[in-house]
């Protein structure tokens, strides 16, 4: 073993630019995995201590104790309490102090007209608790509220929307409110909680715009006196709270908000880095077989006469292990350095990018440095495996050969193979998406699809090559037909080059063609269903945003030019149990704005005791017209309603409709998410629209839109989410990259004799350079097409294992020109790896190549 190690030693002294690119494809894929892990831990210690600074002051908050979760949430939604239980809590032994905290939606509109934050993470308003203990928010400048119209924000909102002390502007409740600031505020020491914006109003103001009724408030927080704890806190306190009401300590509601933001972003937000990690080690594990299959392939003679001098099969794999190891072990180090200052970087350039995470130092925990440095060697380890037992088995009679070159070519073995697998994956996905809807069969056939081309990568890489190639022996001559040569001479290294770029290039496609069958959905859906010629909405993702006044559809319903005007407004509660949002709405008006497919019963005499479902749920429920469904309202109230209708149609309208007089006495803080507009027959819609707008601007100066502009709009954040996914995938792209420039330098130094010749014979420097990126842009041609074809289908099959997971029905696009796109991309990058190798291979001295063994 001793002198297998010595052996590996002086190979990888001896020939350390031929692992070059194996050290950088693990040292990239290790550093991003760090760096993930590194910033999840970070992010995740930032927020709870940032929770913990904000809430110190706060030992025991007092809530109602029920909350009602519809389907998606995470976070329920709870009953208000009444502000009278802070006079009946100052009285119990142990507290020095409670107050009220009024909570609602509140969004404050800039200097320059447009709403600040709402683009996800929410906006929020309340009363300023006077308390500075009991305020999780701390005044950094001004003076707090007094008197009714001031407030005080968080500061980061005054950045974002050039808002200062003594400016005036408009906060949504929705219902435009005029405020002034007076003081600006932080939260746990810093300018905000992230994206989230808050404005502080007196507790009159707060009553007022946020809740249904004065004397009601969100939640009481508690501070104890000294020496008391904040469980022993409340202990005293549930005694004498009334029934459906609950005391916990401080410290538990700090950890359910970081919980919160753990749930709803950071587990989704390092999640989606570890599957880009996790593809860009994949392609990794491609470019580091091909390097060690061709080192091992051009060491074939060294290796049998290692044999021929005694060497056993098990010292010859060894120190191909062994070199494995070192460059794992090394690269791997290093990727974890560089992982933590990827980290660094990330915490740097969010808040300059306008996502201000929590201050703090980074958080690196043994397992985030433990588990990339293991994966990475394993990577390695396991790529190098193979090659390694070949080197073992090279036989001693192979020193006598001339070539050292690897011959290896497409088996009928692998085409039986492949083709089989190919054929099981056609089947299952077919099954899966289309016979019998199972996510389980479609996601087996996507995997068996990825490991079907790959098995059938050499098989398919010479007819590939050739058709691709085609074009070049006549517009490239004797030069294009070498590089096309060339291609062809191995088809398993080409198609193992390839492969890399091949499954980035599939998972640009995949993301691609699903975000553009995402839009046609969304264009489908809107044009289906929705019958109006103009829509009034904010433009809100998630809990974003304060949505419109309930009051808009009745002053835009009074224009001369309008039809109809319905708003759609959105409640909570409990059918049977089961937590559902409900659309508040006027039943009648709907039906004439929207299309809802076949209605049984009648949308007209809804009432205050009645509902509408959509089959689906009312199939769902085993309801019918005629039947009854009991809804629990998070002020606790149940009733009966009667099932009055049952329409076809959710997508927009929803799967439950009530309307405005039967949510009146549940209602918190009442707003529409769209307001849907219908013209009178003559009336243009450039006319028609710039009427809405008038009205609008009135209630906060929401967008109106037309339909198709609607639509479009709808599914913004899709294009957010590829400009993400593609910035992601571009180090999975550099990575392959590296494949390729790697595999050609080293098919250089293989091919060195016969570059010399070529030379010789009076090829220039210039058709030299030209064939080796030539010959470059072929493999990176094979391995877009492949790419493209694969992650088209793959994108197929996530579309229709959407559409039967779903009630909703996904249209399936394929976007011409993105995919165009795509492709040049590919094309170019390919020609960019081959500019070193060629000038390599250009600066190759003739008299030398020609004497190389």
């Amino acid at each position: 073993m001793n002198a297998s190690v010595r052996l590996s030693m002086s190979s990888l002294r001896a020939h350390r630019r031929r692992f070059a690119g194996t050290f950088l494809a693990v040292f990239l894929g290790v550093a991003f995995l760090a760096g993930t892990l590194v910033m999840g831990d970070t992010l995740r210690a930032n927020f709870d201590t940032m929770f913990g600074d904000a809430t110190s002051g706060t030992d025991a908050v007092v809530r109602s104790a029920d909350a009602i979760t519809t389907p998606g949430e995470s976070q329920g939604v709870r009953q208000p309490v009444s502000t009278a239980l802070v006079k009946a809590i100052g009285q119990v032994p142990g507290v020095a102090a409670a107050a009220p905290s009024i909570q609602g939606a509140g969004q404050l509109v800039g200097a320059n007209g447009e709403a600040i934050g709402g683009k996800g993470p929410p906006t929020l308003a309340g009363n300023w608790i006077t308390d500075p203990e009991l305020n999780p928010y701390r005044l950094a400048e001004g003076r707090t509220p007094a008197r009714p119209g001031e407030v005080v924000i968080n500061r980061g909102a005054a950045d974002k929307g050039h808002l200062k002390i003594g400016d005036t502007t408009t906060l949504r409740t929705p219902d435009p409110v005029k405020v002034t600031i007076v003081g600006l505020a932080t939260f746990g020491g810093e300018d905000g909680m992230a994206q989230v914006t808050f404005t502080g109003m007196t507790q009159s103001d707060a009553e007022k715009y946020l809740t249904a009724k004065p004397g009601e408030a969100a939640s009481i927080q508690v501070r104890a006196g000294p020496g008391v704890s904040q469980q022993a806190l409340v202990d005293r306190l549930n005694p004498v709270l009334p029934e459906g009401v609950e005391a916990i300590t401080g410290q538990k509601s700090a950890q359910e908000n970081t919980d919160m933001i753990s749930s709803q972003f950071l587990t989704i937000f390092t999640t989606f880095l570890l599957v880009f990690s996790g593809i860009a080690l994949l392609v990794a594990t491609f470019s580091i077989h091909n390097t060690f299959a061709i080192v091992i392939a051009q060491r074939t003679r060294e290796n049998a006469l290692l044999r021929a001098l005694g060497a056993s099969r098990r010292q010859v794999t060894a120190a191909t292990v062994t070199e494995a190891s070192v460059v794992a072990v090394t690269a791997s180090a290093a990727g974890l350095a560089g992982g933590i200052g990827i980290a660094a970087g990330l915490k740097m350039l969010f808040p300059a990018i306008g996502f201000p995470f929590p201050e703090g130092d980074l958080v690196i925990r043994t397992l985030s440095m433990v588990l990339p440095l293991a994966v990475g060697v394993i990577v390695c380890l396991g790529s190098a495996l193979m090659p390694a037992v070949r080197a073992g088995r090279t036989a001693p009679l192979a020193a006598l050969r001339e070539t050292a070159v690897d011959q290896s070519g497409a088996s009928r073995v692998r085409a039986v193979t492949g083709i089989a697998l190919a054929a099981l994956a056609i089947g299952a996905t077919l099954t899966g998406v289309l016979i019998s809807p199972s996510l389980l069969l479609a996601g087996l056939g996507a995997v068996l699809a990825l490991v079907a081309f790959v098995v059938l990568g050499p098989v398919a890489s010479s007819t590939a090559v050739r058709v691709l190639g085609s074009p070049l022996d006549r517009l490239r001559g004797v030069t294009g037909g070498l590089a096309r040569r060339n291609a062809l001479r191995s088809p398993r290294r080409t198609a193992a080059t390839a492969s890399a770029l091949m499954i980035g290039v599939a998972v640009v496609s995949l993301f691609t063609v699903f975000g553009a069958s995402l839009k046609a959905t969304m264009d489908q859906t809107v044009s289906r269903s929705f019958a109006g010629d103009v829509a009034v909405s904010t433009p809100s993702f998630g809990a974003g945003g304060s949505g419109l006044s309930p009051r808009l559809a009745g002053a835009i319903g009074k224009l001369p030019e309008v039809d109809t005007a319905v708003g759609l407004g959105r409640g909570v509660a409990e059918v049977d149990g089961k937590g559902r949002a409900l659309t508040v709405t006027d039943p009648t008006a709907l039906a004439r704005t929207f299309d809802l497919g076949t209605v049984h019963g009648s949308l007209n005499t809804l009432g205050t005791d009645g509902i509408a479902i959509t089959k689906t749920e009312a199939d769902r429920q085993h309801l019918t017209t005629g039947s009854k469904a009991q809804l629990t309202f998070t002020d606790g109230k149940k009733q009966t309603f009667t099932v009055r209708a049952v329409y076809g149609e959710s997508e927009l309208a929803g799967d439950y409709v009530i309307t405005r007089a039967a949510w009146a006495p549940h209602r918190t803080q009442d707003s529409d998410t769209l307001v849907a507009v219908s013209f009178k027959n003559g009336v243009s819609t450039a006319k028609g629209k710039a009427a809405v707008e008038k009205v609008a601007t009135h209630y906060g100066n929401p967008q109106v839109q037309t339909r198709h502009a609607y639509a479009q709009s709808s599914a913004g954040g899709i294009d957010m989410m590829l400009t993400l996914v593609y910035a992601l995938l571009a180090l999975a792209v550099l990575i392959a990259l590296l494949g390729i420039a790697n595999t050609l330098t080293l098919a250089i130094h293989e091919r060195t004799r016969e570059l010399g010749l070529l030379r010789a014979v009076g090829q220039t420097r210039s058709q030299l350079r030209a064939m080796v990126r030539w010959e470059s842009v072929l493999v990176a041609a094979f391995g877009t097409v492949g790419g493209l074809t694969l992650g088209a289908f793959l994108g197929w099959v996530l579309v229709k294992a959407s559409d039967g997971a779903s009630d909703s029905t996904f249209a399936f696009a394929l976007p011409p020109v993105q995919l165009v796109v795509v492709t040049l991309v590919g094309v170019a990058a390919g020609a960019l790896a081959g500019l070193r190798p060629a000038r390599r291979a250009a600066r190759l001295d003739v008299l030398r190549a020609i004497a190389t063994e």
